[in-house]
């Protein structure tokens, strides 16, 4: 190369092709150790990760086999305000048909059985609810369920024909209205005041002694709720609740019984009413006696009492309270000292002994009564031997 190259080259020298590659830097090769340790740190989080996951499961699994869990006893109670209306399509022999179904929150079940410690886990219930259409077989009421039970019985506890569900003795006295008797209930924990009113007020009870009773008031089942003791589940269906005591009455007041109401020209309401009064004027002996007074007021108008009843219980039923002089005048159809003839209704529930008084009162000429002051009514024929006996009590 001659001077003037070398110059125009910038007096560099250019080295042989593989005496430059041998003098270029060699790359580093990455450190086979940190690789390595990297590989380690991974697999170590895996199989923890693995380890976990299976530690979960493992009491995940416990808790829905209800293995290895300590003993334990529980009341959950399921109100009919977690249920909702849901349409389903089931197979028939004519095909599919649409009915509705009660579904249950599964929240708040999940709560229930983790706060009252019958479960560990509320999403895994959950989703073996979802998975077993668990929502569709509950019921309410009240239940008690044991730590010992599975998933599987859990759901199968809370159903309607549950072992499991919580039953309670209830005993409605003679005599009771409507009132009285749904107040009862709910005390109990039966069913509330106001479920029971509206059923009682909206159902359509397919009873024969109801046909006639217009839908609309709760009243309206006055005289056939049949006084006894019942066994009821709690938080029942108010609507299965009022059905067994008509069901009662249906049964008790018998076939051959109305037939005999027929013949004599009554109605099984006329002696409804009747023995609701009875019902309410005496707890004794007496009841066809009071009876015998009640028709021959009725059968005979032109008699001094001139078709009034005249009984204080009416008054009180209609008023809700203890009655004054006053209120022998009230504005009220259930007012029987202004308005002839029966009341337009029962005034409580009456017993049997009270309705086979009614149908067969006793044979006698009396039209007055009145309390002594030893607790026993005494009978008269005319209103001066009932005056004459009551100025003797109040001067004794």
């Amino acid at each position: 190369m001659s001077q003037e190259e070398r110059r125009s080259s910038g007096g560099r020298r250019e080295l042989p092709r593989e005496e430059s590659e041998r003098s270029a830097p060699r790359r580093r090769r990455k450190k086979k150790g940190f690789s390595l340790l990297g590989t380690l740190l991974y697999v170590a989080f895996v199989i923890g990760i693995s380890t976990l996951l299976a530690a979960v499961g493992w009491v995940a699994a416990n808790d829905v086999l209800a293995l290895n869990k300590a003993e334990h006893s529980a009341i959950i109670t399921l109100p009919e305000d977690i249920f909702t209306d849901k349409e389903v399509t089931v197979e028939t022999d004519e095909g599919t048909e649409t009915k509705t179904i009660q579904v249950v929150d599964l929240d708040y079940v999940a709560d229930q059985l983790k706060s009252n410690g019958i479960i560990e886990f509320k999403l895994v219930f959950r989703l073996f609810s979802v998975y077993s259409n668990a929502d569709e077989k509950m019921a309410p009421g009240t239940y008690q369920l044991d730590t010992d039970m599975d998933y599987r019985a859990i759901v199968t506890n809370l159903g309607s024909n549950s072992a499991s569900r919580q039953m309670v003795t209830v005993t409605i006295p003679e005599g009771y209205t409507v009132d009285q008797i749904f107040q009862r209930l709910e005390e109990n924990g039966v069913s509330t005041v106001e479920k029971l009113q509206d059923m009682a007020a909206t159902h359509d009870y397919a009873f024969s002694f109801l046909q006639e009773i217009p839908l609309g008031d709760y009243h309206r089942l006055e005289g056939y709720l049949f006084p006894d003791t019942y066994e009821f589940y709690m938080g029942e269906d108010p609507k299965t609740v009022i059905n067994k005591m008509l069901v009662n009455f249906d049964r008790r007041f018998t076939d051959e019984m109305r037939a005999e109401v027929q013949e004599n020209g009554y109605s099984v309401r006329d002696i409804v009413i009747i023995a609701s009064m009875i019902e309410r004027e005496t707890d004794g002996s007496d009841r066809a006696t009071i009876a015998s007074v009640i028709y021959n007021r009725l059968n005979n108008p032109n008699s001094g009492t001139q078709g009034y009843l005249q009984i204080d219980a009416t008054l009180v039923y209609a008023l809700g309270r203890v009655i004054t002089q006053a209120d022998y005048t009230a504005d009220t159809p259930y007012n029987t000292y202004t308005n002839q003839g029966l009341p337009p209704g029962p005034i409580s529930n009456p017993g049997l002994a009270s309705i086979q008084a009614a149908m067969d009162p006793e044979n006698t000429s009396y039209y007055y009564y009145a309390l002594g002051s030893d607790g026993t009514h005494s009978f008269f024929r005319t209103l001066e031997e009932q005056q004459n006996f009551i100025a003797q009590q109040r001067s004794n």
